[in-house]
């Protein structure tokens, strides 16, 4: 069954105004059968938002109308494509409990949901790791070198999967490469095996599953899945589900990636395996 777990929407305040309808009928042409609309959640309670935009989460007061609307798709489109409500949810260290405060009041509306790491904590401050190629190279002169980024990315890696977020923590652990954005530009000789490893084996420990995301291979500075073929193959290994994602922004992007990364594995959708 072809299907798309990691879709943004209209509500995405750095993404684009198509429509969820626009959304649903692009997959449904694209033959997809199932799709998780997992929009970034909003950030919690007193965390301050260092992107210069602060648009890196859902303003708060969308989020019940993000909600309802998908109530009502998922009726509309009920016989033609499976629509699951879900949200991408950041791991902020040191914002645990806000967090789980968050999901225990509304992961019960949710079919579905991501969990991702977009910042970092350093020396007291917050650094949003994708935001740009600039910022980026910021990032990178505060750590000291690019070794260290990737390190510090890994371990709150490990610290997301690790962490108690209450009975509704996301199932699925959100583009866990995501670190490799900007590779090309500022690549990293560093082995970082072991700190994957320990990753895909605290994942499997915990029945979790894995966002095999597409949207990697078109950024310039990427230019491969998150994560890429050599930690696919060790997740398949230990029989981790990978569930493919888009991670579109903007309607035409959904299937980006799609083809590169299907043919290599057999895939799982995202609400069989919720319960893994």
């Amino acid at each position: 069954m072809k299907t798309d777990g990691h879709i943004h929407s209209p509500y995405c305040p750095h993404g684009s105004d198509d429509s969820f309808e626009q959304y649903i009928d692009a997959a449904i042409s694209l033959g997809y059968q199932e799709i998780s609309f997992t929009e970034h959640a909003p950030l919690p309670a007193g965390f301050i938002d260092p992107t210069p935009d602060k648009d890196s989460g859902m303003n708060p007061d969308f989020l019940e109308p993000y909600i309802a609307d998908l109530q009502k798709l998922k009726i509309k489109y009920k016989e033609k494509i499976k629509i699951n409500i879900g949200l991408e949810v950041d791991y902020i260290t040191h914002f645990e409990n806000e967090t789980t405060k968050f999901l225990n009041k509304f992961g019960q509306f949710l079919d579905d949901s991501i969990l991702s790491v977009h910042f970092l904590h350093y020396q007291g401050n917050y650094y949003c790791l994708d935001f740009s190629v600039e910022e980026f190279a910021r990032i990178i002169s505060i750590y000291g070198n690019v070794d260290r980024v990737y390190k510090s990315y890994y371990e709150t890696v490990q610290q997301s999967i690790l962490s108690d977020l209450g009975p509704y923590k996301p199932n699925r652990v959100g583009h866990m490469t995501l670190v490799h954005k900007f590779q090309k530009k500022y690549p990293s000789a560093a082995d970082f095996s072991t700190d994957i490893n320990q990753i895909l084996d605290h994942i499997d420990n915990k029945k979790m599953t894995l966002d095999y995301n597409g949207a990697g291979i078109n950024k310039q500075y990427c230019l491969e899945p998150y994560p890429p073929e050599s930690i696919v193959k060790e997740a398949v290994k230990r029989k981790i589900p990978l569930i493919y994602g888009s991670d579109a922004h903007i309607s035409r992007d959904l299937n980006q990636g799609y083809s590169e990364l299907v043919p290599t594995i057999t895939l799982s959708s995202p609400t069989s395996t919720k319960y893994r």
